[in-house]
């Protein structure tokens, strides 16, 4: 027998989890809503696009921190919507003076308004920047193996490679990329943009990631609560799954019950 996998606590930055499954806060119906399914999916990390929410910018509008609290959660603040570095740096900066100079920061630079794949070039600048300065920064990749390795090296405390465009629903594309990257690791590796539904999630906890960020496949939702129970019933069960490890596929079955051994 091959020797059973040893779980490990999610640690980011230093910071232990037990939460494997990290949510976002946009596109809910309305605060309530984002409250009642981050409390559903049992997130203790939830990302917030500074360009977008409220936490603190506008007095007169919803503070999402107001049903959220830094005291309660673990706030990632994200470059969402960002095209350059210069932006991508700004916005860390903005979201480090709101909230008392916090630098964890989760760092994503897009290169395309259709797909919303990520600019590395630009990627690579902020990220140099930002860990210049101090910040903690959790960074959206491609699901590429040698960039994987190349931000790592910069020192990004975890890599999140896409699984298929945000928002997409597609589900995991490309299982190997992904299994390489977890293999050849020595920071967390989360998946972030793609999922779908609940078999998505547990496949990505299967191959070994060690969370995964998500957030229109709850809020998109036609029930967002509910959707959140079962991704996070899914994280659980998928990193089970792994711990314990599958059977390899063969073309042919072996017998369950064979005749060898029998006493008739």
């Amino acid at each position: 027998m091959t020797e059973t996998r040893q779980d490990r606590p999610l640690v980011i930055a230093g910071r232990e989890y037990r939460s494997r499954l990290l949510t976002g806060t946009g596109k809910y119906a309305d605060l309530e809503q984002a409250r009642a399914a981050t409390e559903a999916a049992g997130a203790e990390i939830v990302t917030v696009a500074i360009r977008r929410s409220n936490i603190g910018q506008d007095p007169d509008e919803p503070n999402l921190l107001d049903v959220l609290p830094p005291d309660n959660y673990t706030i990632l603040p994200n470059t969402a919507g960002c095209f350059n570095a210069e932006d991508a740096v700004r916005t860390c900066r903005l979201a480090r003076e709101l909230l008392d100079d916090h630098t964890l920061v989760k760092l994503e630079v897009l290169g395309d308004e259709r797909t919303l794949f990520p600019d590395i070039v630009e990627t690579i600048r902020a990220a140099e920047v930002l860990i210049e300065e101090g910040f903690e920064v959790m960074v959206y990749t491609n699901d590429d193996p040698i960039l994987a390795r190349r931000f790592e090296d910069m020192g990004c405390v975890a890599v999140m490679p896409l699984a298929a465009p945000i928002g997409s629903g597609l589900g995991i594309q490309n299982h190997w990329n992904i299994l390489e990257i977890v293999e050849n690791a020595n920071v967390p590796i989360l998946v972030d943009a793609g999922v779908g539904t609940a078999s998505d999630a547990a496949i990505a906890m299967e191959l070994g990631c060690d969370g995964v960020l998500m957030n229109t496949a709850i809020a998109g939702a036609q029930d967002p609560v509910r959707m959140a129970r079962a991704m996070k019933l899914a994280i659980e069960a998928g990193r089970e799954a792994y711990l314990a490890g599958r059977i390899p596929k063969k073309r042919f079955a072996s017998a369950s019950s064979p005749i060898e051994g029998t006493f008739f």
